[in-house]
């Protein structure tokens, strides 16, 4: 998978990127981030009306401050990075819920491959062209985690609710969870050759976005059974949390997100604007400091450049050299000689036709 960057997702942070169906999405942001700031459930946030950016910050574990930054693009896709004071814990609340309203009829829950949803099942297309078209864009999303369940039988009720909702908090919205039927799973290991894993029967498989080059196999994220009977699949979400822990390049476009998280973050705190105008006083001394020693060394070079100046003119001034005497049989001598040879000459006066 070729990502715009080299870099390695820091393990301090959580990527997310889907798209809100409708145009309201900035007005559902700005009312649920009220409400959540209203209840302490977030300690601030700030938006840039400009920008189309909204920035909030919260605490994890009653002590580890997260900052986070979610911008919003054409189409109303939008983009969510969170970095926390210490490596993420699957654990912690997903920054999703800090942002966007959680209740089950929000519509920011859309991936951004068209026709998939984060928190819902995903039926594979019957369709065996559509079925390699999709898994191949479902490969090249460096964003989220994709998963392949296959039924072995129709399930009931309780068997068609989403395993991602037994994912750790930190996990669920960045899961997308595909379903294929139990007559389809010739069609989707066919599918699913070329990227080298396999679904077993009424099992489930991560699908690899990354090249795995950590040490570890396919298999090591294929799960044998999945019982879609409503209890907890341990195996599948043993393996989806494993899958999410490995290092991994940055997502595509996310080094830029990273960029402005870190360095354009608006919403401070009084000590931390505080430390911040501390270290732009420190900055400009640094720099002024800079410029008056370069000032100094510039005015001492002009001193010694008059100085040779003043004593080459005081040496010409007491012995002016005449032109030093050429030497026969010197290099210019025997150019001289040379260039000679190649004068033109003048024609006699009778021939250049003067009377």
């Amino acid at each position: 998978m070729q990502t715009s960057s080299s870099a390695t997702l820091p393990p301090t942070v959580w990527p997310a990127r889907g798209r809100h169906v409708g145009s309201a999405a900035a007005d559902v942001l700005r009312v649920n981030l009220q409400q959540l700031k209203d209840g302490a459930v977030v300690d601030d946030f700030l938006e840039l009306k400009e920008e189309r950016v909204f920035e909030a910050r919260w605490r994890v574990d009653g002590e580890v401050t997260v900052r986070a930054r979610l911008a919003l693009g054409s189409g109303e896709e939008w983009v969510l990075l969170a970095e926390a004071e210490r490596p993420w814990n699957p654990a912690w609340a997903s920054p999703v819920g800090m942002f966007w309203p959680l209740g089950p009829d929000a519509d920011w829950d859309h991936h951004t491959v068209a026709g998939l949803r984060f928190r819902e099942v995903n039926r594979l297309p019957e369709d065996d062209k559509e079925l390699r078209r999709l898994l191949r864009e479902c490969v090249r999303d460096s964003w989220a985690v994709h998963i392949v369940v296959h039924e072995a039988m129709t399930p009931d009720d309780r068997g068609l609710r989403p395993l991602t909702e037994h994912l750790p908090p930190g996990l669920r919205h960045r899961v997308v969870e595909h379903r294929a039927a139990p007559h389809q799973l010739r069609a989707v290991n066919w599918a699913l050759k070329e990227f080298d894993v396999q679904v077993p029967r009424g099992g489930a498989v991560v699908l690899p976005p990354l090249s795995l080059d950590h040490g570890t196999d396919a298999d090591d994220f294929s799960v044998r059974s999945v019982f879609l009977d409503g209890t907890r699949p341990t195996e599948l979400t043993d393996a989806v949390t494993r899958f999410a822990a490995l290092p991994r390049p940055l997502p595509e476009d996310a080094e830029e997100a990273l960029t402005a998280l870190r360095e354009r973050w608006r919403l401070t705190t009084a000590e931390e604007e505080l430390v911040r105008q501390r270290e732009l006083v420190a900055m400009y001394a640094e720099a002024l400091d800079a410029m008056t020693k370069s000032r100094d060394l510039y005015r001492e070079a002009a001193e010694r450049a008059n100085e040779a100046l003043a004593a080459y003119r005081e040496a010409g001034a007491e012995a002016t050299p005449g032109p030093p005497a050429e030497q026969p049989g010197t290099p210019l001598r025997q150019l001289t000689r040379t260039l000679e040879r190649f004068k033109p000459r003048r024609p006699p006066r009778d021939e250049e036709g003067v009377g």
